[in-house]
């Protein structure tokens, strides 16, 4: 009795944990560019390393993405406290997996690109928030600056 009671909470355990540690296919969480399309809004924050050493940076602001991964919108930002109305322009990929790269420009209110940033993106929350780091931020000069941001961003 002992022994097929052991045995049954056994097997039971065993299809318990089969179960739990494989999701059926049709759970299964996949992202494109058009399920991404629309208006987003987000935040970032972080820090510059510059030789005279780390300075804050953030921003606030809002994009639209369309089907085909192309980015526009705006932004607050502030570098150092000093704070400033800038216009983003950009494209991203996503991948079935719901990880992606976006390349964005970053221009000022008369169209002079300022600086040009790689940000690397994981999609959660079946696609309504975007968790992304940057990989690099390029000045218009072709300087790279070492960065630490993070940002996080709301499908609306």
């Amino acid at each position: 009795m002992k022994r097929n009671l052991a045995r049954t909470t056994l097997v039971t355990l065993s299809l318990a944990f089969l179960v739990v540690g494989q999701a059926p296919a049709s759970n299964a969480s996949t992202c494109t560019a058009a399920g991404l399309a629309g208006s987003w809004g987000y935040t970032y924050t972080g820090m510059l390393i510059l030789p005279t050493g780390p300075v804050p940076v953030a921003a606030v602001g809002h994009y639209s993405a369309d089907a085909s991964g192309n980015i526009s919108g705006t932004q607050t930002r502030t570098v150092a406290g000093e704070s400033a109305q800038e216009v983003i322009k950009g494209s991203a990929t996503v991948s079935a997996d719901c990880t992606g790269t976006a390349t964005i420009g970053v221009y000022d209110q008369s169209g002079n690109l300022l600086r040009s940033a790689v940000l690397a993106a994981v999609y959660v929350n079946n696609g309504k928030i975007a968790r992304d780091i940057f990989e690099s931020l390029t000045l218009a000069d072709g300087t790279n600056v070492p960065v630490v941001i993070t940002a996080e961003a709301n499908k609306q």
